[in-house]
């Protein structure tokens, strides 16, 4: 038997992985007895702060991610892609359609049993797999610092807000995704430079939620929109509210801004504000976004939140194959590990379980190489600076270089620009990733 604790991403695909090899798996979850601030319901694989797995585009990292994950068989993928929804060129899913489709395949696995219930420590001797997540409740973060002598680091992380279809105006908002990648899956609300200067000042003086731990950081590649411009005011243009490859219908035009929403259920009653992650206060949500054209008369099926999220410090702690240093039988995945993402967490679990797998077949560990991208994310773990480590993406930039000369990159500047070479560049990285897990799978004895 192997414990794991928690069930969200990552704890629900160690515990298939596992149970696929074999193992009777028993998964502790404290929900819904015990609640997080983020979460609302008891299912596994709860989706908090987006409905997103992140770009498809297979030569980028997350689309180098997936083509990994979905060789070993992930459960999360299966499902995220069973219950997707229109997003242009990334995959986005019907959150509850989600959650529940991973947790009956779950329940319905002979070899899983599910226990609920708030576990304050690992069980001495009982091999573990810790993936609580960012919100992991304080008796068991406080044994995990406790335990591994690192202390806890922590930073701010917001959701953005949720809207009812009905109540968005397409006569002026209209439907397309970026440069026509994908279908016409965004719903695109269109703002001049009077209208957008009118919002910014709006947003910049609504009345924010106040932070208990100031001193506490915000994970940078997820900020709230009011952080986003304090920055400077064209900080947004750039950002989420960029209109480059938006053209207005109505003036085949650019507009000065856009905000950008994406479906969130199956049924299409519901969108989110893309990348609108706040901590206004509720009230200022919905007087500041109302001044958004099309969105004047926005009834919110949820308003932005904010909440501090939990994570190790992994160089002290983790080694490449996430087991606990100084803890035999341990092993900590997800985000609480210091990946940042859910594609990310759940790669984490399969780590994870892939590790336990081995050690309870008494054989060697066996990290993921580091040109894998899966291998890069935990050689990043493991080996990162403990002075500045923070949580982070699956990003090319974790991956090795690409051996010298194996591009022409001067030769495909010239004929098609920087775009094609990060394309080419994207495409090596992932032939090449792909080449490295096979050798590893196979050398690792294949899959179950």
């Amino acid at each position: 038997m192997i414990h794991i604790i928690g069930a969200g991403l990552a704890g629900s695909e160690a515990a298939w992985q596992l149970a696929s090899r074999g193992h009777e798996v028993r998964i502790h979850e404290m929900r819904p007895r015990w609640t997080t601030p983020a979460h609302t319901t008891e299912r596994a694989a709860e989706m908090v702060c987006s409905n997103s797995f992140k770009s498809d585009d297979p030569d980028s990292a997350t689309g180098i991610l997936k083509a990994e994950l979905r060789r070993m068989g992930s459960l999360i993928l299966r499902c995220a892609e069973a219950t997707r929804v229109p997003a242009g060129n990334s995959l986005a899913v019907d959150r509850d359609a989600f959650s529940s489709k991973v947790t009956s395949e779950l329940k319905a696995h002979p070899r899983i049993h599910w226990e609920e219930a708030r576990v304050e420590a690992p069980e001495p001797g009982i091999p573990t797999i810790l993936a609580t997540g960012p919100l992991t409740a304080e008796p068991l973060a406080d044994w995990i610092a406790s335990a591994t002598g690192s202390g806890r680091l922590h930073f701010y992380d917001a959701i953005a807000p949720i809207v009812e279809r009905e109540s968005i105006d397409l006569d002026i908002a209209w439907m397309a995704a970026r440069y026509d990648k994908g279908g016409a899956d965004f719903i695109n609300c269109p703002l001049d430079k009077p209208q957008y200067e009118r919002f910014l000042d709006a947003l910049l003086a609504a009345e924010r939620v106040p932070l208990h731990e100031l001193d506490t950081p915000y994970f940078e590649a997820c900020l709230p929109i009011e952080v986003m411009a304090d920055r400077g005011r064209e900080t947004l243009r750039h950002g989420p509210m960029k209109p480059m490859g938006l053209d207005d219908p109505r003036t085949g035009r650019w507009p000065h801004a856009v905000v950008q929403l994406r479906q969130d259920t199956l049924a299409g009653d519901l969108f989110n504000l893309v990348g609108f992650q706040t901590r206004l206060k509720w009230g200022a949500q919905k007087e500041v976004f109302r001044l958004i054209p099309g969105l004047e008369h926005a009834e919110f099926a949820r308003f932005g939140s904010i909440h501090r999220n939990t994570y190790i410090q992994a160089p002290k702690v983790l080694d490449a194959t996430l087991a606990v240093k100084s803890i035999p039988n341990l092993w900590i995945a997800g985000q609480l590990s210091g990946v940042e993402g859910y594609l990310e967490s759940a790669a984490g679990g399969l780590a994870a379980a892939f590790a336990a797998d081995r050690a309870l077949r008494s054989l060697e560990p066996l990290p993921f190489p580091p040109d894998t991208m899966l291998g890069s994310l935990l050689h990043y773990l493991a080996l990162a600076s403990s002075a500045d480590f923070g949580p982070t993406n699956a990003m090319l930039g974790l991956l090795p270089p690409l051996p010298e000369g194996l591009l022409d990159l001067r030769g495909i500047k010239r004929e098609g620009g920087t775009r094609a070479v990060k394309a080419a560049k994207g495409r090596a990285h992932r032939e090449r990733a792909l080449l490295s897990l096979e050798r590893h799978l196979n050398l690792a004895g294949g899959l179950p």
